[in-house]
């Protein structure tokens, strides 16, 4: 069976993903700093779901509708405010941290931030869609190797619309634990770039985190500093979140 695996680093390449068969198809989307880390940690906290949506108005048509979701994003890293919204308050940022069980269990959250909720928007025709971290990425490579899915997609959200180091950090760790997967197949030079900056990082997670642009901006920030350890932090939950037919984010285990 001819296989294939490709990083796509920036959101101008996944917001092409419209333009291709992706029947047969896999994606794993990281977003590090910090959507995604963000909605491993608010679904291993008791979450219900996780809905990710593009903008501020599709998440306020949502809380409208259900007033008992919970709201959450940011926009330039910081939490939705009023003035963004004609005066509605987001419940939550982006933060990992601050998706802490007596906020979130039980809840459904409706999340919207620059990056990360987009590029799962994106992928929504694939197969399978699994929400990635470091805090999770062991059972994402246990998800990938029990389907064993024959094209292998690994999409990184990025940053306003260019390429976050993070991302591709994470999408080289990925990379080289499925290598024996698809190593026969096409592997596509992005995923080699991805492995390159790996490779660099592999024993220091948090100071590669910290070494690109959305990593320093919030290492300037005290109260959000804490974010870049915390989403560098390998394995702390143990289950892959997956995009289902509605897109909406769950654990299924």
């Amino acid at each position: 069976m001819n296989t294939s695996i490709e990083v796509l680093f920036t959101p101008a390449e996944f917001a092409a993903l419209a333009q291709r068969d992706l029947s047969e198809t896999a994606c794993v989307v990281f977003d590090i700093l910090r959507a995604t880390s963000s909605m491993v940690t608010a679904l291993a906290h008791g979450a219900q779901a996780v809905v990710p949506v593009a903008t501020i108005p599709e998440a306020l048509a949502w809380k409208e509708r259900d007033p008992d979701v919970l709201l959450a994003g940011e926009r330039d890293g910081l939490r939705i405010g009023a003035a963004l919204t004609g005066g509605v308050e987001f419940d939550l940022g982006n933060s990992p941290r601050e998706f802490v069980p007596e906020r979130v269990r039980g809840r459904t959250i409706v999340m919207t931030t620059t990056n990360g909720t987009r590029a799962l928007q994106a992928c929504r025709p694939a197969a399978h869609v699994w929400v990635g971290a470091f805090l999770n990425l062991s059972a994402v490579v246990e998800a990938l190797r029990h389907v064993q899915p024959r094209h292998l997609l690994v999409v990184c959200g990025g940053t306003i619309e260019r390429a976050a180091f993070e991302d591709a950090l994470a999408a080289g760790a990925l990379c080289e634990a499925v290598w024996e997967l698809y190593r026969e197949g096409e592997v596509l030079d992005s995923v080699l770039l991805a492995l390159e900056a790996w490779c660099r990082h592999a024993n220091d997670v948090a100071a590669g985190l910290g070494s690109g642009r959305n990593g320093r901006r919030l290492l300037a920030r005290p109260e959000l500093r804490d974010d870049v350890s915390f989403c560098a932090m390998r394995d702390r939950y143990a289950f892959a979140p997956t995009l289902d037919a509605d897109a909406i984010v769950r654990r299924l285990k």
